[in-house]
């Protein structure tokens, strides 16, 4: 998967930056467990932190094309990610006379450039990021996939960027200082609110989903150059049903590549149940046989307690679809108690506060997945494209004019300090994110009434909700240097879902009918009937009297820098009621991410601008 890093300014000679390149991608370490690069030139440095798992001996990074000895390359290559059409890529630039020294992806994308040029990203499908540096105009292009599965960061800096896969390596350049201002922590106190390309630092930009970011001497460009086209839909349902399944098929069978070992995530559910299905009937082809893993919480049979996301235990239905399937099951049993201490690792994989235990359930997850492979497939995106989440069918009939997932909190406002207040109005902030999200949606002419909203609510979801999910899924796993592919973000499959009716995805009045048809037959009836239950968290009464005792240690702290953001006295009655932890999505159980801002502000030396 790998991650990225680099420096360029054309007004500076960079040929002497090796070693802070090679600390800034040492950053990135587990990214890259499997080697590490560096190349310079006057006006860029380049980095490179390496997970090989395809073409493991000569896919190393950065990467130029082969040419005459003591010539310039014609540009050169740092990429994360995965090109899953890079075999048919290839074939076509051979025909057309490029020659390849390997088999790997990333020599098909510098190929693929140096043919066709910026028109070669429209070619790629996959999950990516990448920086190019042209030598012969001495233009930098970062690039990002077309849902931004894969992260890629940068600031500017003098006469250039500086740019990196995580925030952290960016920030040990000596040039960038952690800072965050008002717009970086109302993306903190809220949840899957922040517009595309904000970077929650101050001065940091994420390249958006589908762009292109083009930096030469004359400046800094951004490109879109792919988005959702809205049309009718013409096909039935049975039509419908059939397209979904050939599409998703084609998705899963496509990301099964790989020269490492290669596992599924199994949570019972019918998204990552369906990959699972369709996985190991390909790979059964081939005489081989999948190896799936579940997560569940050690006590669960006891403490687990059905809220409006939690409905069920994930234990019975992953043991139905594992006989069922025929894989080679494994089960990773956490304590929660656990959870608490490991907080702060996850926040150093995040690099900011994110969503407290429901980020650590998942790092404990891909830290024992990755004992016993390196590349994993998961369902994530499926809710997002089908309309899994309980705020689907609510908007459907009765609209909101908010964002879904957070329409049901009244004063988000109530849980910062006073002096906090005086600068940032969160109320204002999301009215305002949600203006601007829905001023961004592709409308179809004539559309109407509950359609009309849906388009809406999807593009919300795709645009603002999922990638928050990407972007943790990103993080828990490459912090453990676990590949993580999602065959529901496959750009094709997400074209037509774009348009596909909402009655049509609610067939049969259930939440992702139509993916329920669609793969009915490789599954149990119990698991293809099953409703929405999301990724489980801690509900051990241990582990919540751990975050009520961490919690009180903060506040009875009067040097903890946490306490000049939050309202004090909010936070000591939250601690001593059950108000913090509701299981639903308006907001996440508030005192995890607590404990985390303050450890936030704490390690990584944040200085906070108003």
């Amino acid at each position: 998967m790998c991650g990225i890093t680099g420096w360029v300014d054309h007004t500076r000679d960079l040929s002497g930056q090796g070693p802070l390149l090679t600390a800034m991608a040492a950053t990135m370490a587990p990214r890259g467990p499997d080697g590490s690069g560096v190349w310079l030139s006057p006006h860029a440095a380049l980095g490179h932190r390496r997970l090989a798992l395809i073409d493991l001996a000569t896919g190393g990074q950065p990467m130029t094309p082969a040419g005459p000895a003591g010539t310039a390359p014609p540009a050169v290559l740092v990429f994360s990610g995965e090109v899953y059409n890079h075999g048919e890529l290839r074939a076509e630039l051979a025909r057309r006379g490029h020659a390849f020294r390997g088999r790997s992806d990333t020599e098909v994308v510098l190929r693929a450039y140096l043919e066709w040029g910026e028109g070669a990203f429209d070619r790629l499908v996959g999950m990516y990021a990448f920086a190019l540096w042209d030598t012969r105009s001495e233009t930098l292009l970062l690039v990002r996939d077309r849902l931004g599965i894969k992260p890629l960061y940068w600031t500017r800096r003098g006469d250039g960027v500086i740019f990196g896969s995580e925030p952290k390596a960016v920030l040990a350049h000596p040039e960038v200082p952690a800072e965050v201002d008002a717009e970086g922590l109302a993306a903190l106190f809220t949840v899957a609110i922040k517009p595309p390309g904000q970077g929650v630092y101050r001065g940091l930009d994420e390249v958006r989903p589908g762009h292109v970011v083009r930096v030469d001497r004359d400046g800094v460009r951004h490109r879109r150059y792919w988005e959702l086209t809205t049309a009718p839909h013409t096909d039935d349902l049975p039509a419908t049903v059939a397209e979904v399944r050939r599409l998703l098929g084609d998705a899963v069978g496509s990301q099964l590549e790989s020269d490492v070992p290669l596992i599924a995530l199994l949570s019972g559910g019918i998204d990552s149940s369906a990959i699972v299905a369709l996985a190991a009937r390909r790979l059964a082809e081939d005489g081989d046989r999948l190896a799936t893993y579940a997560l569940d919480f050690t006590g669960s049979e006891t403490d687990f307690k059905p809220d409006a996301l939690h409905v069920s235990r994930d234990a019975p239905f992953v043991r139905a679809v594992a006989g069922h399937v025929g894989t080679d099951h494994t089960d990773v049993s956490v304590e929660t108690t656990s959870l608490v201490g490991e907080l702060s690792p996850a926040l150093r994989a995040r690099d900011m506060p994110g969503v407290g235990d429901l980020d650590v359930s998942l790092l404990l997850l891909f830290r024992e997945v990755r004992r016993h492979a390196a590349v994993a497939l998961s369902g994530e995106g499926a809710d997002d494209f089908f309309g899994g989440y309980p705020w689907f069918r609510a908007e459907a009939e009765r609209p909101t004019d908010n964002f879904p997932w957070s329409a049901g909190i009244k004063d988000r406002n109530a849980q910062l300090s006073p002096q906090l207040r005086e600068a940032l109005d969160l109320d204002a902030y999301v009215a305002d994110a949600y203006r601007t999200a829905l001023a961004e949606v592709p409308r179809l002419d004539g559309e109407s009434g509950a359609d009309r909203r849906m388009r809406e609510v999807f593009h919300l979801q795709i645009t603002r909700f999922l990638p928050f999910l990407l972007d943790r899924k990103d993080r828990m796993s490459m912090a453990n240097g676990l590949e993580v592919r999602v065959p529901f973000c496959d750009h094709r499959l997400v074209e037509y879902l774009w348009n596909v009716p909402w009655e049509f995805k609610r067939t049969g009045g259930q939440e992702k009918g139509l993916l329920r048809r669609a793969v009915a037959d490789l599954l149990p009836e119990k698991v293809v009937r099953r409703p929405k239950s999301g990724f489980p968290f801690g509900h051990s009464p241990a582990y919540l009297d751990a975050i009520r005792r961490t919690v009180r240690t903060i506040v009875a702290d009067p040097a903890a820098p946490v306490l000049d953001l939050v309202n004090v006295p909010a936070v000591r009655a939250m601690v001593d009621s059950d108000a913090w932890f509701n299981g639903d999505f308006t907001p996440p159980p508030w005192l995890p991410r607590l404990i985390q801002l303050d450890q936030w502000l704490r390690e990584y030396g944040v200085r906070v601008v108003l």
